[in-house]
């Protein structure tokens, strides 16, 4: 049978789909914006009300650019476009130079200029450290990558201080103003300070370090090496100066080395490439060699580990205080997600289960902005009180390792208060997942800070029973909480504690000391909830296993930076 085709093919009716919408968006949280992370966050508004009131003005501006929805668009952009590296320029001349985001020199310029990296030095007030930690503790809520250059020239101006020869790199760092350009001290009108002390063969272990540094003699003040070498972490590679350590005739020292020479010239330090890491992808992470880099010596000869350790009790309570502020961000968005999101009927943060989850966060939290800001007023008194100089020493390894420690499962928690959004790198607690567990190791991994407290425990005479009288100073709140104190007296023993056995012990301590500032600092029915759940043994250190009661839901409102 013969089929005939007409020429002309009958048109498919498809509907126009002009002016049809083919979903409509409901349902979706409100960005959290628009807040301000100091004035409306009432347990850091009390504490620094009673104890630096000076430094408020500053605090509720840093804390309203947290809230601001530009600057949470410069983190956003400072994290996406990663650093740079130009070893060369396109005529074949070394650059060793790595290029930034506008966004993250926008970042960095009002860090520097909030005081968020000087304030300790720079200010007549009282209580400098304490203060600069809480600008610190807000900063880390607006961008993780740039708290490490400001940690970093925090710590810095310990190794500059009362050393003539570093006296206009202590004015430049301390100038309060961040200046980008490439060029010699003398020229610029603020300065970046790093760090290259890690190696390859080393680690954390300082004593295997493998490079070296040759004498070469005296010039303005101060003495002058030639260093060779490799570090295998060289952080934020165009700072204007780093500290460094290296083999000496008498041992390990520290050198200070200037990317620029005297005369103007470049210094010899080499970027090889750029570390390619799982988070902290706003700042630069690299490795540099060292080919008879031009250095001065900071301190003695062969006393260079001691020298960077009295760095690291600054960066280590600066990181303590950064893992604090970065979990304060992360429940800031849990709260607002949950608290504009409806779900099964309700509000979200209404349901039974999800109130718990907040208020459990909101609960360590908290603990933790209390414990670490403890150790900052500590930190203030070192050098005139001696219960707080051992206090310090021993509780800022215990409160780095265990913020630092929680931060990761801390925001994993708030995360999933987002479900699959929270997945996803355009909301910003998916860019505090991947930043959470990196605390924990810069300046010392966890077991090197519990192996740092039983270091303070063995050597410095009366710190376990000036820890111990801290930590009992509130009294105890139930039974159980003298329990667990009983129990901690025998933990410590005579200030000897088995290696293998560290990591227990550090983490009673660490919750010792955060049950004691919540009983000095919080409501009583909120530290009582603490105390009850983290030392009475019923919480496994499990978010969202609190006993039910109406008075979570006002534990949650307490901890809302917004209206709920």
């Amino acid at each position: 049978m013969n089929l005939h085709f007409e020429s002309t093919a009958l048109a498919l009716q498809i509907p126009s789909t002009d002016g049809i919408e083919t979903h409509r968006v409901l349902n979706q949280a409100r960005p959290c914006v628009g807040y301000n992370a100091f004035t409306g966050d009432v347990a850091l508004r009390e504490l620094v009300a009673g104890h630096a009131p000076w430094v408020i003005p500053n605090a509720a501006g840093l804390g309203a650019l947290v809230g601001d929805e530009q600057v949470q668009e410069l983190a956003r952009l400072a994290n996406e476009h990663s650093p740079q590296l130009r070893t060369h320029d396109r005529f074949g001349n070394r650059l060793d130079w790595v290029e930034f985001h506008p966004a993250w020199h926008q970042l960095m310029a009002l860090a520097f200029g909030h005081g968020v990296a000087g304030l300790a030095w720079t200010t007549r007030e009282p209580s400098g450290h304490f203060a600069r930690a809480v600008l610190s503790y807000l900063w880390n809520q607006v961008e993780n990558g740039t708290g490490c250059p400001t940690g970093m020239a925090y710590a810095a101006c310990a190794g500059f201080a009362g050393r003539p020869e570093f006296a206009l790199w202590r004015d430049k760092t301390l100038s309060g103003v961040y200046d980008p350009r490439r060029l010699p001290l003398p020229e610029k009108t603020g300065a970046v300070i790093g760090y290259a002390m890690t190696e390859k063969q080393g680690g954390s272990d300082l004593r295997q370090t493998q490079t070296t540094a040759n004498f070469l003699g005296s010039e303005n003040g101060a003495q002058i090496y030639a260093v060779t070498g490799h570090k295998w972490f060289f952080s934020v590679p165009t700072s204007d100066g780093f500290y460094t350590l290296a083999q000496t005739t008498s041992g390990v020292s520290c050198l200070f080395v200037p990317r620029f020479l005297p005369d103007g010239g470049l210094n010899r330090v080499l970027v090889q490439r750029l570390k390619d890491k799982c988070g902290n992808r706003s700042n630069a992470s690299s490795e540099v060699e060292f080919n008879k880099t031009w250095a001065m010596l900071v301190g003695e000869e062969g006393r260079g580990i001691r020298e960077i350790l009295s760095h690291a009790h600054l960066t280590r309570l600066d990181f303590a205080v950064g893992s604090a502020g970065l979990m304060r961000q992360a429940l800031t968005l849990a709260i607002g997600h949950a608290s504009t999101r409806d779900g099964f009927g309700r509000r979200m943060a209404d349901l039974p289960m999800q109130t718990n989850v907040l208020a459990d966060l909101a609960l360590e939290s908290e603990a933790a902005m209390l414990s670490a800001l403890r150790i900052a007023q500590a930190t203030d008194s070192m050098e005139s009180d001696d219960h707080e100089r051992l206090l310090a020493r021993v509780a800022t390894p215990i409160v780095k390792y265990w913020n630092c420690q929680r931060a990761a499962y801390f925001v994993y928690e708030a995360l999933q208060v987002h479900g699959g959004n929270g997945f996803i790198m355009e909301n910003p607690i998916a860019r505090l997942y991947r930043e959470s567990p990196l605390n924990s190791i810069w300046e010392g991994t966890t077991n090197m800070m519990c192996l740092d407290v039983l270091r303070a425990l063995s050597r410095e005479k009366g710190s376990r029973d000036v820890f111990l009288d801290e930590v009992s100073r509130q009294g105890t709140a139930n039974a159980a909480h003298a329990a667990f104190l009983s129990g901690l007296r025998d933990d410590l023993g005579a200030g000897v504690v088995e290696e293998g056995n560290a990591r227990a012990v550090v983490t009673r301590m660490a919750l010792a000391l955060q049950a004691s500032e919540m009983l000095k600092h919080s409501p009583g029915a909120v530290a009582q909830r603490f105390v009850e759940s983290r030392l009475g043994g019923r919480h496994a250190g499990i978010i969202g296993t609190l006993p039910t009661g109406g008075d979570l839901r006002d534990i949650v409102a307490r901890a809302s930076v917004t209206a709920i």
